[in-house]
């Protein structure tokens, strides 16, 4: 049997241009994607678009990783750097605009933007066919498909009102040409006071490069400048099945050992959240 298409995949899909061919628009065939040409693209049972064809990107977030973000997440620790996103996001975009989140992942992000616009849809783009599952029913007005943030992104020019870019690999020449001329760019980044405790103790867990900012700085620089940065840092109370499904759903989670996170003076029951949201204007 078919797989019915989503309603909010449905309203993206005049966002929505063929992979393959770059021009085409994308139109709903009988449980699946396809353009003028013939080029077809399954929508999964899950609601998400499986969008990426030819040598699929690899991606860390595999179904532990995404299951200990839900749970994490779950418990509000993240919230206020939630907030600051969509307060950046929703000083630019309408109440009917369009919200792109690139390495959208579970939809967390994406979602706590769409709550505060009425009306405003939602697309999400992730390479982990598990985030894209949560993303896909994340929120009742936003989409989801299969996409490797490196590649030139399936869709037209000057599409969305807002870029979301939280956590996530970047790609500002594609962030710029499907922004409208008014849309704004929404980063986050880690400081390197992120999560230091736990990085003082588990010697696997990813650093912050300090040069991170510098080399933000130099890639947006030709496409984008700043135009309001909001500073996010706060203390959170973790129990230890809490502080675990932390560690398990970033990339340091491939380098932390079993053993590490047994030892309960391994973890912190207290950690630093810090990060700095950046809402950019593209140049012209």
């Amino acid at each position: 049997m078919p797989v019915l298409l989503p309603p909010a995949l449905e309203r993206s899909l005049d966002l929505l241009r063929c992979p393959t061919c770059r021009t085409h628009q994308l139109h709903p065939d009988r449980g699946a994607l396809r353009c003028p040409v013939g080029h077809t693209f399954d929508i999964a049972r899950h609601g998400y678009a499986g969008l990426l064809t030819g040598t699929r990107a690899t991606s860390g977030d595999d179904t532990a990783m995404v299951q200990a973000r839900d749970r994490f997440l779950a418990t509000g620790a993240y919230d206020p750097v939630r907030g600051a996103v969509a307060r950046l996001a929703a000083g630019a975009a309408s109440e009917r605009g369009t919200v792109l989140d690139v390495g959208c992942g579970t939809g967390y992000y994406l979602a706590g933007v769409l709550d505060q616009l009425s009306a405003a849809r939602g697309l999400g783009l992730d390479t982990s066919v598990w985030a894209l599952r949560s993303a896909a029913r994340a929120h009742d007005r936003a989409a989801a498909a299969a996409w490797d943030a490196f590649r030139p992104f399936p869709l037209a020019d000057g599409v969305a009102d807002v870029v979301l870019n939280v956590f996530a690999p970047r790609n500002p020449e594609e962030f710029h040409r499907v922004l409208r001329p008014t849309g704004r760019l929404v980063v986050v980044r880690p400081t390197g006071r992120h999560l230091v405790e736990l990085r003082r103790r588990l010697p696997g867990m990813v650093t912050v490069d300090r040069s991170k900012e510098t080399r933000l700085h130099r890639a947006l620089a030709p496409f984008f400048e700043a135009v309001a940065t909001e500073p996010v840092e706060y203390p959170i109370v973790l129990t230890r099945t809490e502080a675990r499904d932390l560690v398990a759903m970033t990339p340091s989670a491939r380098h932390v050992s079993e053993t590490d996170l047994d030892d309960a003076d391994r973890l912190p029951d207290r950690l630093t959240v810090s990060v700095l949201a950046t809402a950019y204007r593209p140049r012209r």
